[in-house]
């Protein structure tokens, strides 16, 4: 057998009574009788009370007898069943499992801190019995194995100035990680018959050793970037002066006097510092 049976034992009130009926009972009529025969009926119920089981909401109990499978009970309430059946207890509420941080190369080599939080419950308490080991020890293991290969399928981030331009990072492309993690994880933990509610990221960063040369060519590529847009907004600036000044004629400027406006207003636009400007009290030409 590999796959899960659903069972459902004898009503356990019911045979409560029954059982604490006979077990008072024959000790009672024992006495009465003066026969100790009747301790025997005493002994018998017992070993019945052994049966009783309890199932908790959201749990189950994965039933055996001397080694065989015999069956799992899901529905909460008390049963009666077998008193030598062996009961193992398997929770089916949703559980939540915080990875450890682990340092891990990405698809560059560079390596990189990571953990994951995955979401996942019981479905097939067969598989998580008797396919693997230890089933929550499993989980540990496998998300480990998942966020490792994981890693070092994504860069960490785009270094298009170097020719790695990815359409997925780990840092940026958050839903396409998270959904490619569940996959895996899925596959993974199948064979436990556990199912996967969510997986996404819970750190991400650069290890230690890299982080504040990292750092520093983060800032570099902002302030290049920012540089940029700067020079495309001076440039369309003096494009504007310039068609403004021709179309209301203020005044005339040949191409050598153009050229110098252009070289101060592009120093003015673009300088760190304020510009003092400088008052000129004669012609152009002085």
């Amino acid at each position: 057998m590999d796959a899960e049976k659903i069972i459902k034992p004898a009503n356990g009130y019911l045979m409560l009574v029954i059982v604490l009926g006979l077990f008072f009972g024959s000790i009672y009529i024992a006495f009465q009788q003066e026969n100790p025969v009747y301790l025997i009926i005493t002994a018998l119920s017992f070993i019945g009370l052994f049966g009783f089981i309890l199932v908790n909401p959201n749990t189950s109990k994965v039933v055996l007898l001397f080694g065989k499978y015999v069956g799992t009970i899901k529905q909460n309430g008390l049963y009666w069943a077998n008193p030598f059946y062996t009961k193992k207890k398997i929770s089916l509420r949703a559980s939540n499992f915080d990875s450890e941080r682990l340092k891990v190369n990405d698809k560059l080599g560079n390596p990189v801190m990571i953990s994951t939080i995955l979401v996942w419950r019981v479905t097939n308490t067969y598989k998580a019995a008797f396919d693997v080991d230890n089933y929550e020890n499993f989980v540990r293991v496998q998300t480990d194995a998942a966020v490792r290969k994981l890693a070092s399928m994504y860069p960490y981030d785009n270094f298009a100035d170097e020719g790695h331009d990815e359409d997925i990072t780990l840092r940026s492309s958050v839903n396409e990680v998270s959904e490619a993690l569940e996959k895996e994880l899925e596959e993974r933990l199948a064979i436990a018959g556990i199912e996967v509610l969510e997986a996404r990221i819970g750190y991400l960063a650069y290890a230690q050793e890299i982080a504040s040369t990292m750092l520093k060519r983060q800032q570099a590529t902002a302030i290049v970037a920012a540089r940029h847009k700067i020079v495309q907004g001076a440039v369309e600036m003096v494009e504007m002066a310039l068609e403004e000044l021709n179309k209301k004629e203020i005044v005339e400027l040949d191409e050598e006097r153009k050229a110098a406006m252009v070289s101060n207003l592009l120093v003015i636009l673009c300088g760190d510092k304020e510009a003092s400007p400088v008052v000129n009290t004669g012609t152009l030409s002085h």
